[in-house]
């Protein structure tokens, strides 16, 4: 899973980047923006993959990941609501969920780049900038339309009129300020728009970065910032973004204990790992075998055809079917011989369902 993070400038959103990846990239005032995303991967903590050690006793165990690219900000801000363009929008668009990150935090040595501190109206100004970026890709689109049609063949001219038809309802969804995010579309149409990776379609993560102080306040704040991204496909977290940074930089054990005491509760990097599943309806798949145990992440309803494509293309290409345990039935039997035995260990085709916690071995010719 890829996620992009946006923000304000001084909003402290490498900050959080380094919070989640247990990174070193310099937030100081006088580092200033480098031009190129910052990129980083962080490991999903899965307690079932140790159980699944115990069972396959493998060589390596590899946790599935989140890579995480920490977009620069515009150097004007993001506040003129005139669209994402050019290098960030391409990167933007090859992401599989956004996390917008606002600034809480009061510190009178980092201006805000609105003056005041105001996370809502930022929050607003922010989401505003995916829809005009979008608008404006539908735009250009639906401009080619019309000059490409003036030329073409009937059979042509219908596919463009169909398509011309749903940019049209897409654009006027767009100039009054809403995001596609939650917007119903047929099959069809999903597929049709597939290639456009609209920025205000894609599963939303809102992060209010706050100071210290504020903490005590944090369900508050975060009930207030959840009404301004309301759906299935947003949440809303409120983290100190220093504090976390700090805390990540530790090793594991101390870390833990420095939470501990000071009541912090899960790691900024579990929780956004949690919420970026969450948002993006991911389930969760292990692989098996004396060799390696590793979990994998695929979006709900994805079919065994297309999870062993995630494994390897061979295993897509030459699919035969898939052996298919869950997690708690392998975890109570022991092996995979015993879940055989049972009766747990079932043959599914091209055309199953991967669910949470699938234990999948892949069998293929090719």
């Amino acid at each position: 899973m890829q996620i992009g993070i946006v923000g304000l400038p001084r909003s402290g959103k490498t900050t959080i980047f380094n919070a989640v990846t247990r990174g070193k990239v310099d937030v100081s005032p006088s580092a200033g923006p480098s031009g190129k995303p910052n990129v980083g991967v962080a490991k999903v903590p899965d307690g079932r993959l140790d159980r699944l050690a115990e069972v396959f006793k493998p060589r390596r165990v590899v946790p599935a990941e989140v890579i995480y690219q920490d977009i620069p900000a515009a150097p004007d801000g993001s506040s003129g609501a005139h669209g994402i363009s050019g290098e960030n929008l391409n990167n933007l668009q090859v992401t599989d969920a956004l996390m917008a990150v606002v600034r809480a935090f009061d510190d009178p040595s980092v201006i805000h780049v609105n003056e005041t501190v105001d996370p809502l109206r930022d929050v607003d100004s922010m989401l505003l900038e995916l829809v005009f970026s979008d608008l404006g890709t539908v735009e250009r689109r639906l401009a080619r339309l019309e000059e490409g049609s003036k030329g073409a063949k009937a059979a042509e001219r219908e596919a463009m009129d169909k398509e011309r038809s749903l940019l049209s309802r897409l654009k006027a969804e767009l100039e009054s300020g809403a995001a596609l995010r939650d917007k119903s579309f047929t099959g069809d149409e999903a597929r049709a728009l597939e290639g456009f990776q609209f920025l205000s379609a894609k599963p939303l993560v809102i992060v209010l970065n706050a100071g210290e102080d504020q903490m005590s306040e944090a369900a508050t704040l975060e009930e207030r910032l959840a009404a301004v991204a309301e759906g299935p496909r947003a949440r809303t977290a409120v983290l100190c973004g220093r504090l976390e940074m700090e805390l990540s930089q530790m090793d594991p054990v101390e870390e833990q204990e420095f939470r501990e005491g000071l009541g912090a509760g899960e790691s900024g990097l579990d929780r956004m790992v949690r919420l970026s599943h969450d948002v993006g309806d991911l389930v969760t798949f292990f692989t098996g075998n004396p060799n390696e145990v590793r979990a994998w992440t695929v979006p709900r309803g994805t079919t065994a055809l297309k999870a062993a494509g995630k494994v390897h293309s061979d295993f897509e290409r030459g699919f035969i079917r898939a052996e298919v345990v869950g997690f708690e039935d392998l975890a109570g039997c022991g092996s995979i011989a015993e879940a055989r035995r049972r009766g747990v260990l079932r043959q599914e085709g091209k055309d199953y369902l991967v669910g949470e916690g699938d234990v999948l071995n892949i069998l293929f010719n090719v």
